[in-house]
This record gives structure tokens, C-alpha cells and sequence, in this order.
């Protein structure tokens, strides 16, 4: 985020796109639902209408995929009408001549088309972001997740710098994190093209300074994502593999693709608390300790570093994960250990320009935003003031290109997936809390009333539903919240697991995989089986 958490209540004007962030970031929301008390207008877009678009100034229910073509006609709206900061994009961006070319044809009629939503909507939600003293601007993996992922972020990005929203309090463009310490994983180097805090792996004197503090010699060759990973193990590049908490049994597209794979490894190691989908299928599996048995700190989604401190000590024989991997480094070869996490951290300052100042000692007192260079410094509430870290903006123009995966004869339908209210990403912890399995026991399909007596489903009815890659089964869940021809699946559920049907396309330069937007087919099981009423 490139500001604060804190800031969200205070917000003029906020723009919710591709996040259903009541019930998948429910601290944000709760935020955004006392700025609007406070008198803030909401703009919200999204293929459902989420229980946010209830209290929207605008709700855009957008025809998944269309998010580039959203943002662009709200750009043509504010350049048509001069409500763009013209003395901000003179002094702090560049290429402005570019976007501003390409945004002409993204008239509010042909924006309308595109997105299946009304004209007078869309230039609606333009005035309110751009008149606005200070708009915000928060997206999730319904912006991410897609083919072509980084034109949507880069959009979001055009849109807020053509109005001056960056680097303004209660402003920003701000990217909700999917999970727990993600932000904190990704700074600490947990890509295939960066070392810690983002330096790149093929700079040569990024690279030696990393080398004379770890008196070894590092690769300068950019690494696989994940999905490549999955990819490269199947195309027999890849023999070995060290699974860290993480679960692609569940949580990546095409799981029988990824089982596949993961079962022609000659090792599969899996670290984790559980013994999750995936390390079952491991040859050897590490315990690791829960948060509630370690010191050390999370880096949250507003770049803040928090730390946490052991309550009971680790249970059997799981240790802490620094632990686990300091003892393997050193039966490997490398002889280098740690006392602490404290020492640690230390480390990680010496070598991050953006965690310089941050130390135990300081954050035992409070946490810490960063950058924080050094140990005099207070923190940074809020990116890019004054100047953008690279010099100026830049405008990245991005066109509207349709999904790669669109309906046809055999898939006439759209699916999109995301998460509910009271499950984790895959279930590891809360699938085993009672309470919570009582409110969402099970995988389900939203389907609209309309689309539902056409094809003759019953609420609670179990279905088959199949795409190019696979297909399950899941229990039918009757609701307006979704247009017809689009149906909506939660992702967390290892039984009609959604992600056996999702697109694993990847994005060019993001790696990331198409997992938003995929087309199915559905029909009816000839022995109807019910499940219990879902609330």
C-alpha cells in the first residue's frame, strides 16, 4: 500500500475494485464503512455485487475481465471533461501525451459495451474519483489474477496519477495483500528476480554485496514463479522440491495438473504446521512451529513490521522455521548460525536499504512502517511524497484485450472464484474450527435465480461442473448477487475444489497465473443429492 491502513477512515473518496474486501480483508472493510459515515463517497466494481456495492455511491457489476476497459473510459471522461491535475502531471509524471491518445477510443458508450454496465455509471464514478480531494484507490486478486494482471494494476496506476492521488494522505493506490505476512515474504526476497527488498539478482554490485556479508558466490540468473515450477517439474527440469506453508493442492489452478507433477518429483519436502493436501503427497515432511511458538515479525499490507513473541513453547517436535532452515543450510555445507531472530533481523537491515533502521530493540516499542533506513528515522506513512522514488510517474497506456479464455459452445458460461468471510485461503487452520465449519461447511457454486430455473438447478442441489482442465461436483447456492451466465465459486474447499477448473495461462510479465476468469460448463447430477441450507 502506499499508505495506511490508519488513513482508509479519512478518505474523501474510495474506488474498490476486483476485492470483496468485507469479508476477504474485514479490518479494511470495517474502515471503509466508517469512512463512508463519515460522509466519503464509494465507487465500487465488481462482477458480484458485494455487500459493499449496498452502500456504493456507484456500483459497477463489470462482466469479469473487463477491468482495463473500466478504468480506461473513466479516464476518458476526466480528460474530456478537464478534471485531470494537469500542475501535477507537468511536474511529477511522464508519457501523459501517450495515455491520453489511447484513452480516446474508450468513449463512455463504447466502455459501457465492454463492461456491461450503464454510461451515466461510469462517468458518475470518473467525477466522484477525480473531483474528489483525496481518493483511494483499493483492488485484490480480483485485479491480480488474471492473463493480463499487470495492465490491470498498471491502469489503476494511470488513473491515480492523472488525478494527483499519489502521495497524498488518505490517497494512494493501495494493493491488499491475499495472506498473512505475503507483503513480509516478498521483501524478504520470497520471488525469483529479487533479493531482499526488491534488488535485483542480475545486478552485479547488488549481488556482491550480498556475497562478502554471506561469503558465498550466488547465481545472477532470474529464477521460476510457481507456476513455472509446476511446469518445469513436468517437463522433467525439476527433480527436487521444497514446499514452505503453502498448499497448491488447493490453491493453484489446475490441481490435476499440479498433482500430477508433484507426484513425478523424485522428492517432495513439504514444511508446515498441518499436514496439509499437499504434504500428503510429500516423501518427507517437516513440522514446523505455529506463530504461538516463535518470536519474530510479520510485515503487514501496509508495509508495517510488527513483531510477535512466543506464548507456549513448541509442541512434539516442530521447531520454528528459522530453525528448521538454519540446520539444513548447515548439513548442506553452509556453517553460518543464528541465536536468535533477533540477530536475524540485524542481518536483513544491513543487507535492505528499506529495513536499515528497523532492529528488535525498536520494534519491542512499536512497529515500524517501511522504508525506514535508519534507526533515527520514524517510519514512512505514506509512499512517494513529494517525488516519486524513480524520479517521475510514469504513464504505462494499456488497452482493453479480452480474456483469454472466453466462453464458447462446450463452456457457455463464466466463472470467477474468490473467498468467504469465514475460511483462510486453504482451510489448513479454520477448516478445523467447528464453529466455523457450521457457518461454511462446504464448497458451493453461485448461480442467478434466472439462470437457475433455465437450467432447472434447485437451491442446495448438488451439480457437475467441468472446464477444459477438469471437473467436480458442488452444491448449488441460488442468488442474485451474480449475473446470469456468471457463477461464482469459493476457492477454499479440498472436496469440489475450484481450482481444478481454473485457466493456468499466465501472465507475460508477471508470471502470474489466469485463476479470476475461467469458462465452464454445468449440469445436473441425475441422482440429486441436497446439502444442508448454507446461510
Amino acid at each position: 500500500m502506499t499508505n495506511s491502513i490508519e488513513e482508509t477512515a479519512d478518505s474523501d473518496s474510495i474506488f474498490v475494485i476486483g476485492s470483496n474486501t468485507t469479508e476477504n480483508h474485514p479490518v479494511i472493510g470495517i474502515k471503509i464503512k466508517q469512512a463512508v459515515r463519515k460522509g466519503a463517497k464509494l465507487i465500487v466494481a465488481d462482477p458480484r455485487r458485494i455487500e459493499l456495492a449496498e452502500r456504493a455511491d456507484v456500483f459497477l457489476q463489470i462482466n469479469p475481465g473487463t477491468n482495463v476497459a473500466l478504468i480506461n473510459t473513466m479516464m476518458n471522461v476526466i480528460i474530456s471533461e478537464n478534471l485531470q491535475d494537469m500542475d501535477y502531471i507537468k511536474e511529477r509524471t511522464e508519457n501523459y501525451e501517450a495515455l491520453e491518445k489511447l484513452v480516446k477510443d474508450y468513449t463512455p458508450e463504447e466502455g459501457a459495451k465492454i463492461c456491461g454496465v450503464s454510461r451515466e455509471d461510469i462517468i458518475k464514478a470518473a467525477r466522484i474519483y477525480a473531483k474528489s480531494s483525496s481518493s483511494a484507490i483499493y483492488y485484490a486478486m480480483g485485479i491480480t489474477q488474471h492473463s493480463r494482471g499487470t495492465h490491470n494494476v498498471m491502469s489503476i496506476s494511470n488513473l491515480a496519477l492523472l488525478c494527483g492521488h499519489i502521495g497524498k494522505e488518505f490517497g494512494g493506490v493501495n494493493p491488499l495483500r491475499g495472506q498473512n505476512n505475503v507483503q513480509g515474504a516478498c521483501d524478504m526476497g520470497a520471488l525469483p528476480n529479487v533479493l531482499t527488498g526488491y534488488q535485483k539478482v542480475n545486478d552485479e554490485v547488488i549481488v556482491e554485496k550480498f556475497e562478502k556479508v554471506w561469503n558465498t558466490t550466488l547465481s545472477k540468473e532470474i529464477g521460476l514463479t510457481a507456476p513455472e515450477i509446476i511446469n518445469s517439474i513436468n517437463d522433467n527440469k525439476i527433480k527436487l522440491l521444497y514446499i514452505m506453508g503453502e498448499n497448491p493442492m488447493i490453491s493453484d489452478p489446475d490441481i490435476a495438473h499440479v498433482e500430477k507433477s508433484l507426484k513425478k518429483l523424485d522428492l517432495l519436502i513439504v514444511q508446515d504446521i498441518f499436514l496439509t493436501e499437499t504434504a500428503r503427497l510429500a516423501d518427507v515432511v517437516l513440522p514446523a512451529a505455529s506463530f504461538a511458538e516463535k518470536d519474530g515479525t510479520f510485515t503487514n499490507t501496509d508495509r508495517r513490521v510488527q513483531m510477535v513473541r512466543k506464548a507456549i513453547e513448541p509442541i512434539g517436535s516442530a521447531k520454528p522455521d528459522w530453525i528448521i532452515l538454519m540446520e539444513i543450510m548447515n548439513l548442506l555445507g553452509y556453517e553460518k548460525t543464528y541465536s536468535s531472530p533477533s540477530e536475524i533481523m540485524d542481518e536483513i537491515a544491513k543487507l535492505t536499504p528499506q529495513y536499515g533502521g528497523i532492529n528488535y530493540k525498536r520494534l519491542e516499542k512499536k512497529s515500524l512502517q517501511w522504508p525506514c533506513p535508519t534507526t533515527d528515522h520514524e517510519g514512512t506513512k505514506i509512499l512517494h511524497q513529494g517525488q516519486f522514488s524513480k524520479g517521475k510517474g510514469s504513464f504505462v497506456p494499456c488497452d482493453y484485450v479480452l480474456s483469454c479464455e472466453d466462453v464458447d459452445e462446450d463452456y457457455p458460461y463464466t466463472l470467477v472464484n474468490g473467498r468467504v468471510l469465514y475460511h483462510y485461503h486453504t482451510r489448513t487452520m479454520t477448516g478445523r474450527v467447528e464453529g466455523l465449519n457450521e457457518k461454511s461447511p462446504h464448497s458451493y457454486i453461485e448461480v442467478n435465480p434466472i439462470t437457475a430455473k433455465k437450467l432447472g438447478f434447485e437451491d442446495n442441489e448438488k451439480i457437475k461442473v467441468s472446464s477444459k482442465r477438469g471437473q467436480i461436483e458442488t452444491f448449488v447456492k441460488i442468488t442474485d448477487i451474480v449475473d446470469e451466465n456468471v457463477f461464482f465459486m469459493p476457492f477454499h474447499f479440498a472436496d469440489g475444489a475450484a481450482n481444478y477448473l481454473t485457466n493456468t495461462t499466465l501472465d507475460s510479465i508477471s508470471k502470474v497465473p489466469d485463476l479470476k476468469v475461467c469458462a465452464i460448463n454445468v449440469e445436473k447430477i441425475h441422482q440429486c443429492e441436497k446439502a444442508l441450507a448454507l446461510d
